[in-house]
């Protein structure tokens, strides 16, 4: 049995195919109908998955969320190649830089 999680990364965002599906909270609505996995606050384009074959959950006790695709879906955006992902259950990270003062998301 293979437990290494499959990643994928675009940008600052990566999504994880983990060996076991951590439970989901809270439902994450829409945003524009799309599934907005991070917006860009730099460059004002988001990451986001533009189906109805996926919904977005938070994760109880972490800034982490759960994208559940019921079908293989795509992951957008204006400045990055289109991924495509397979159906199933992912973790959503923001990617997170470490200074000397302190640890912050990285901002695409």
């Amino acid at each position: 049995m293979n437990t290494t999680p499959t990643v994928y990364r675009q940008g600052d965002i990566a999504i994880i195919y983990p060996a076991s599906t951590p439970k989901p909270g809270a439902l994450i609505p829409r945003i524009g109908g799309r599934i907005v996995l991070a917006h860009g606050k730099v460059t004002g384009h988001d990451h986001a998955v533009p189906s109805v074959d996926a919904d977005l959950f938070e994760l109880d006790g972490t800034p982490d969320r759960l994208l559940v695709a019921r079908a293989p879906v795509q992951l957008v955006h204006d400045e990055h190649a289109t991924i495509d992902l397979p159906a199933g259950a992912a973790i959503v990270r923001r990617q997170v830089e470490y200074t000397p003062e302190a640890s912050r998301q990285v901002e695409d």
